[in-house]
């Protein structure tokens, strides 16, 4: 009997205790929403979009080169991969500035 006393004191521990965690997670994700973004943040995103867009057109020149050299063909593989992996990595930006652009 005293044993289960015990469980169930410390089950209401550990649910306040995880209660209050949860709150200030809670409340330091609405700190940050309302808080004014800073020149580093604008940097951060900057940095993302560049990358977000280089990375797929350098996989796409890197695969297009492997084609070149191992699938003969009339048209520049490289060509059509650069194409290829620069509208990929548009899309990807597009999608990166549009999901912070609801955050604020």
């Amino acid at each position: 009997m005293e044993n289960a006393r015990l469980a169930k004191g410390i089950n209401q521990v550990d649910k306040h205790g995880f209660q209050k965690q949860v709150k200030d997670k809670v409340n330091r994700k609405l700190k940050a929403r309302h808080e004014k973004k800073s020149v580093w943040f604008g940097l951060g995103l900057f940095g993302l979009v560049g990358w977000s867009v280089a990375i797929p057109t350098l996989l796409g020149i890197a695969i297009g080169s492997w084609l070149d050299n191992h699938v003969p063909s009339r048209y520049s593989w490289t060509l059509t991969m650069l194409v290829v992996g620069v509208g990929l990595g548009c899309l990807n930006a597009w999608y990166w500035i549009k999901k912070e652009s609801h955050h604020e």
